[in-house]
């Protein structure tokens, strides 16, 4: 696979070594800082200690058995070296537990920074008294390269003066300090390690998703609407693989119905231009010296220029619609007029359908809407329910204030076929199919219901249909009206 140093599993890789090899470098740091201070301190108060402890111990009674026996546990348990001498100058006390690295047993020439010899007994109970009865020396043992301390101190008892001397490392061991070497040189490889790891998996499950959403993504590009997205373990590629399926469905819906507008659409121009055609070729082979024939032709090509006129209009108007560029003429009028007039232009074709309209409306009910409009949209669900009602059936046409008192709605009942519930989200859409009939006519263009959707969406109105296969449909639409252009009156 090719590195990309742009990539988002390279950079979280990068990233998680980085901050581990910053920790890393950060406790090593801390480690080896802080391991020697930490380490003269607190043996400078061990060897404090252990001066305690031998005066409590040892020198309140020097022929003690027990308490030569605790002094030699002490020394041992601290690993010191320790030197008790008398105000003579003769030793009462000798206990060593850190072999050549004990100064008072070594060579002046092993031992650096000492003021006096350590060897020189005399010369060291000489420098305690000058110095108030007690010292405490940095030197450097020159044979193991190690700092040490050298604690004095005076002690009176019996009448006598005791001086004890202790000496002690003041940094740890080459072994010591060894292990946290190695220590660390193995700690380090290990987190880098598990960083590695850890990166690839979590990098591995975000960008596998990406990669297979592109791979479903160039797919979609080719107008293959299979593609399906997989957004995997995250929260936000779950969303978005989820946002692209969504899309994925739509545009294939939006394809399906590029489709069937132009095939619908080319159907539509095509029939009346046959038939325009077809007369008009009889006029002029059959029945252009016949008055009352060449008249019913023309009579045919008129009706199928005014529908074609009619779908051009319909089809202009719903693109101004759609396209936001249409400005509506809001003005205050009664929507029950409105309504009766819209079920008295389609009086004629009520009546040839042995239909019954009923309204059901208050003498007078003021919107604040575009008058024109408004009417199309009723005049469309009226003349849908008239289609769809059969011979001898009943339409209801309603009208009222809802309890808000600020809405009114409208709405229009048939006694159809009804809709089924999968087809009710399309049929809105220009051409759309469903189990209900959108056969032409010469008064329809089957743009009906998108128009008044493109309407309503304009106004800011609410809109529906409630319908089930076999019990007619009911389609209705809501429109509030601004209470500072006139209100309601009924």
């Amino acid at each position: 696979m090719k590195l990309d140093r742009h990539g988002i599993r390279f950079n979280i890789w990068l990233f998680f070594l980085l901050f581990a090899v910053g920790i890393v470098l950060l406790l090593g740091v801390l480690q080896f800082s802080l391991v020697r201070p930490y380490y003269r301190s607190n043996q400078i108060r061990v060897v404090e200690r252990v001066a305690d402890e031998l005066e409590d111990c040892l020198l309140v009674d020097t022929s003690s058995a027990e308490g030569i026996e605790q002094a030699n546990r002490t020394v041992f348990q601290n690993n010191v070296c320790v030197e008790i001498i008398n105000d003579n100058g003769a030793v009462v006390y000798w206990s060593d537990n850190i072999g050549s690295g004990c100064v008072f047993s070594l060579p002046d020439r092993y031992v650096s920074g000492a003021p006096v010899s350590l060897r020189d007994t005399g010369g060291l109970q000489d420098y305690v008294r000058q110095s108030g009865g007690i010292i405490r020396l940095n030197v450097m043992n020159e044979r193991t390269g190690q700092d040490m301390v050298v604690l004095g101190r005076r002690i009176s008892r019996n009448l006598t003066d005791f001086y004890v001397f202790i000496n002690s490392p003041l940094e740890p061991v080459d072994s010591l300090v060894s292990f946290f070497s190695n220590q660390y040189v193995y700690f380090t490889l290990i987190v880098i390690a598990l960083a590695s790891i850890i990166s690839l998996w979590i990098s591995g499950r975000l960008t596998n998703p990406i990669s297979h959403m592109k791979e479903e993504a160039q797919k979609l590009a080719r107008a293959d609407y299979s593609a399906e997205f997989e957004g995997g373990y995250f929260t936000e590629t779950a969303d978005l693989a989820s946002a692209l399926n969504d899309a994925t469905h739509k545009l294939s819906r939006i394809e399906d119905l590029r489709k069937d507008l132009i095939a619908n659409v080319s159907h539509d121009i095509k029939t009346p231009l046959t038939g325009i055609k077809a007369y008009a070729e009889m006029i002029k082979d059959i029945s252009g010296d016949i008055p009352e024939k060449r008249n019913d032709h023309l009579d045919v090509i008129i009706s199928e220029t005014d529908y074609l006129n009619r779908l051009v209009n319909d089809m202009s108007e719903l693109s101004m619609m759609q396209s936001g560029n249409y400005i509506l003429k809001y003005a205050n009028f009664d929507i029950c007029e409105v309504i009766t007039g819209v079920v008295k232009i389609n009086g004629v074709l009520i009546e040839d359908q042995g239909l019954t309209v009923r309204t059901e409306m208050p003498e007078s009910l003021m919107m604040y809407a575009d008058e024109t409009k408004i009417a199309q949209v009723v005049n469309n669900y009226l003349t849908n329910a008239i289609k769809h009602t059969p011979q001898g059936g009943t339409i209801t046409v309603r009208a009222f204030l809802m309890d808000d008192e600020e809405t009114v709605r409208v709405e229009v009942i048939d006694e159809g076929e009804g809709i089924a519930e999968s087809e009710i989200p399309y049929i809105w859409d220009r051409y759309q199919k469903t189990s209900r009939s959108f056969s032409r006519t010469l008064t329809n263009t089957g743009l009906g219901l998108a128009i008044v959707k493109a309407v309503l969406d304009t106004h800011g109105a609410k809109y529906g249909v409630e319908s089930k296969e076999g019990q007619g449909a009911m389609f209705w639409f809501e429109m509030t009206n601004p209470q500072e252009e006139g209100g309601f009156h009924e």
